[in-house]
C-alpha cells in the first residue's frame, strides 16, 4: 500500500462528505481534526466540491483531503487542482483509473463483483470501495469475496454506522470504512462542529478497540 493508504489504514474511517456551502469547509475541517479524524472525502454530489477542497486543505495542510463521487476526467482535473491526495468513484470506470494513474494520484473505484475486482487487478489496485456496501450484502458478500481475492482490500461505503463499525472493521479484508453518518448534510447546514467532532471520537474508539482485541 501507498503512503495514502497506509494513512487512511490507520485512522479507519473516512468521513464522506457532501457540502453545500464551501464557507463552512474550513470549520468542518476543524471539527473532524479535533474528533481525532484527520481525513474526508469530499464529494462531486454538490456543486464548489473541488473550492471545497481547496479550503479544506488550506486551512488544515495535515488533513488528508480526498474527491468523492469522480465520474469524470474533468472532476479529476478539478480535485487534483483544489489538492485533493485522492479520487474515490462509486463504479469502476476504466479510463478513469488510468488517468488517475497517469497523473500520479490514488484511486478507490467501486468494485461489488468478482469481474469488477479482476478488472481493477489488471490496474495494480489493491485497495477498493465496496459500495453500496449494505446493499450489495455488506460483510457476508466481503467475506465470500475475500476467499478468492485475498490480496484485495476493501474500504466499505453505505449503511456504515455506529452500530455496524465495529464488525466491519474487524474483518481483516477491510481498512477503513467510508460513512457520512457523522457529517449529515443536518449537522453541517446547522453548524453542530461540535457534535461532529464528538461522533468522530466516539468512531475512533471503536476502530482502537476493534484493533486492540485483533
Amino acid at each position: 500500500m501507498n503512503d495514502v493508504m497506509k494513512r487512511i489504514a490507520e485512522i479507519g474511517i473516512v468521513p464522506v462528505i457532501r457540502i453545500d456551502d464551501v464557507t463552512k469547509a474550513p470549520k468542518l475541517a476543524e471539527a473532524l481534526c479535533a474528533g481525532g479524524v484527520p481525513v474526508a472525502e469530499v464529494t462531486f454530489r454538490a456543486a464548489g466540491a473541488d473550492q471545497a477542497i481547496r479550503a479544506m486543505r488550506e486551512a488544515f495542510p495535515e488533513m488528508l483531503v480526498g474527491a468523492g463521487t469522480v465520474l469524470t476526467r474533468a472532476q479529476v482535473d478539478a480535485a487534483v487542482d483544489a489538492g485533493a491526495q485522492f479520487v474515490v468513484s462509486p463504479g469502476f470506470n476504466p479510463k478513469n483509473v488510468e488517468y488517475c494513474q497517469k497523473k500520479g494520484i490514488t484511486i478507490f473505484p467501486g468494485c461489488v463483483t468478482p469481474g469488477e475486482i479482476e478488472c481493477a487487478l489488471e490496474y495494480g489496485l489493491e485497495v477498493l470501495k465496496f459500495f453500496p456496501a449494505e446493499a450489495f450484502g455488506g460483510l457476508k458478500t466481503i467475506k465470500a469475496l475475500s476467499a478468492p481475492f485475498g490480496m484485495v482490500k476493501f474500504m466499505p461505503t453505505g449503511g456504515i454506522s455506529l452500530d455496524n463499525l465495529a464488525a466491519y472493521l474487524a474483518n481483516p479484508a477491510i481498512i477503513a470504512c467510508g460513512g457520512s453518518y457523522m457529517v449529515t448534510a443536518k449537522l453541517i447546514n446547522e453548524g453542530r462542529w461540535d457534535e461532529i467532532t464528538e461522533l468522530c471520537r466516539k468512531s475512533v474508539e471503536i476502530v482502537r478497540e476493534v484493533r486492540s482485541n485483533g
